[in-house]
């Protein structure tokens, strides 16, 4: 009983060290990009905005994160070689769909490299010093938490003005 008991436990200890040491470590997302998600300023609650565009203020070439799409949360890149990257946020709806209704959002950090493992590889992390933005429809701007990684999570929640209607 003690031989079978013990064959046993080196299966198991050598199907974990088999495991433990794949190449497959390395999480998908091999960028550290900050997610925000949208929400509603008077509920709290988490909304889709109908034709919305964002891109990058300044930014060479094209700099469209979302073009006239409907979301509800967009990653905003950051740029190691900066210390701050701006967005603006145009709204289509019919009545807002022109600049002067723009939104701008800038967020000031500083860049480091961060060795994640030989599967992975080196990347850059980030750490939000500040935010600011202006408020035609943004109401504010909540930084959950401040460290970008390369873990899937939002980080940046924008609150929006929004006008509840009855159905």
């Amino acid at each position: 009983m003690g031989k079978i008991l013990t064959r046993i436990m080196l299966t198991i200890v050598a199907a974990m060290a088999l495991v433990a040491c794949n190449t497959t470590g390395c999480i998908d997302n091999g960028s550290s990009l900050p997610l925000a998600g949208f929400y509603s300023s008077s509920t709290k609650s988490k909304i889709t905005i109908n034709s919305l565009t964002i891109g990058g203020v300044g930014a060479k070439n094209d700099s469209l994160i979302i073009n006239k799409e409907s979301a509800s949360q967009a990653y905003l890149p950051f740029r190691a070689d900066r210390d701050h990257v701006e967005y603006f946020i145009r709204y289509g709806q019919e009545g807002i769909d022109d600049d002067e209704h723009n939104d701008t959002i800038r967020f000031n950090y500083e860049s480091f490299p961060y060795f994640a493992s030989e599967e992975c590889g080196a990347m850059f992390r980030y750490r939000i010093k500040s935010e600011s933005h202006t408020s035609k429809f943004i109401k504010s701007v909540e930084i959950v938490d401040s460290l970008v990684t390369n873990v899937d999570f939002e980080r940046i929640h924008i609150f929006f003005r929004t006008v509840e209607t009855e159905n």
